[in-house]
């Protein structure tokens, strides 16, 4: 009878995973007229948005997100650098006082070291502050072992080029170039992303005669010729391989850094002379961006490498500093209502495609797909019962339903017993993939393994 048991849950074991291609976004907090973080997270949850960057530690968006299945950027606010790069101690306070209250239901997985702080002009902030900050920061985290969970950069600016084209030829400004080296020697230790925010629409804005509008909106099929042979259908991916090969040209060619587009959107409305700033300008470019970044495909320098892209951004945010256009990247005004329409409905989300926003009316589903943690049908015996020991007792499993006469007692296998406690460790920590590790043996599944009456816990 064991076995009959046992059949189903390896059946369910053995399936194929689907791959869910995603896509991160920017929320940013400068307005006096957005919506309750709470609400936010609960919406975004329903939508193939499965990243979020800020840029801060705000508490209650930390907060509104735990439990989420969201990875969340957080950042070191520029004014905050300085402090943080004096001591480690003073790093140690930080990451206290910010971080600690909200990991693990909080999956945080990336701290910004500032944001585009090598281009702020400001004579006060020392290109080497910001390296030591990193270097603060990864030190707390190597002292907690979570070095590998959560990762420290810095995201910049395309202004760190001397010049962007062709992307072949690109190097970073001279002046630049002992900080840059400090740093991709950081992320290439540490294996953290290299973070670019790029903006086709300002190289168009600036260059109309010389920049044709369609290869900034991410459209130009007749493509733009490097001397090296690449031809670029759109200007983004031109602004990627400049990075890529400024870093080349440093010496970490046989460095393996992930290049990570931290930012990038097009404004809805502008001052009178953008006349480019529209909402069916900027619905084409986010609605390419999110396409582009769902296509799990690179760049003509790096074609098979996925770069992980982030939308600016989720609100316009009014009492954000500067021209129009910097007030009007969203995707929602304010009070929730959509600038103009982009899908972001989610194949695997709950639920049949809904009509997505955050004005009256909207509705809620929980984030999908439902995902379990379960043992590896192969894992070594003795350590799944160390699991299963670790599980009902130091991690707070409830294990009641694997004890005689519980519902999912039988079949009284290791493996079996293990997979409930688990699963039930899992998603009570917020289903982050380290709490699913248990020192290789976790595996995640997309098919509930309940069987019978044994009913496996989801979020």
């Amino acid at each position: 009878m064991a076995l009959v048991y046992l059949f189903p849950l390896l059946l369910h074991l053995l399936r194929p995973f689907p791959t869910v291609s995603a896509v991160g976004i920017n929320y940013g907090t400068l307005g006096n007229n957005l919506p309750p973080p709470k609400t936010v997270a609960q919406l975004l949850q329903s939508t193939l948005i499965d990243k979020v960057k800020i840029y801060d530690t705000n508490p209650q968006i930390l907060q509104a997100f735990s439990n989420s299945g969201i990875d969340i950027i957080v950042a070191v606010e520029n004014n905050n650098v300085a402090n943080i790069s004096s001591t480690k101690s003073a790093a140690e306070d930080w990451f206290s006082a910010r971080i600690t209250p909200f990991i693990p239901a909080t999956s945080i997985v990336t701290i910004a070291v500032g944001n585009e702080y090598l281009a702020t002009g400001d004579d006060n902030m020392d290109p080497n502050a910001l390296i030591q900050a990193m270097q603060n920061l990864h030190e707390v985290l190597l002292s907690r072992g979570l070095d590998r969970k959560i990762k420290i950069s810095t995201p910049h600016s395309m202004a760190v080029l001397a010049t962007s084209f062709p992307p072949s030829a690109s190097t970073f400004a001279t002046t630049l170039m002992p900080t840059m080296t400090a740093i991709l020697t950081f992320l290439a230790d540490t294996g953290s992303p290299f973070m670019v925010n790029a903006y086709p629409y300002f190289a168009y804005r600036d260059n109309p005669a010389t920049v044709p509008l369609e290869y900034a909106l991410l459209g130009n099929s007749s493509g733009v010729h490097d001397p090296k042979g690449y031809v670029y259908t759109n200007m983004l991916d031109a602004q990627i391989d400049a990075i890529r090969a400024a870093i080349v040209s440093l010496g970490f060619e046989g460095q393996s850094i992930h290049i990570m587009v931290s930012e990038s959107g097009w404004p809805s409305k502008g001052e009178p002379d953008e006349t480019t700033a529209s909402p069916d300008n900027a619905k084409t470019y986010n609605t390419r961006l999110i396409a582009k970044a769902q296509s799990n495909k690179g760049t003509p320098m790096k074609p098979n490498e996925k770069i992980d892209i982030f939308l600016f951004a989720l609100f316009n945010e009014n009492k954000k500093q500067g021209g129009s256009s910097e007030r009007n990247f969203g995707l929602f005004n304010g009070d929730g209502s959509k600038v103009y329409d982009v899908d972001l409905s989610c194949e695997f989300c709950s639920g049949s495609k809904m009509e997505f926003g955050f004005g009256p009316g909207s509705k809620m589903v929980q984030r999908g797909p439902s995902v379990w943690c379960v043992a590896k049908p192969h894992a070594d015996e003795k350590l799944v019962q160390g699991v299963l020991d670790f599980c009902c007792g130091p991690g707070g499993v409830d294990c009641r339903e694997i004890y005689e006469n519980g519902a999912c007692f039988g079949p009284n296998k290791v493996h079996a017993h293990a997979s409930y406690a688990m699963n039930a460790y899992y998603q009570m920590h917020g289903r982050n993939y380290w709490n699913c590790d248990f020192k290789g043996s976790g595996l995640v599944t997309f098919s509930d393994p309940s069987y019978g009456t044994c009913k496996y816990s989801q979020q």
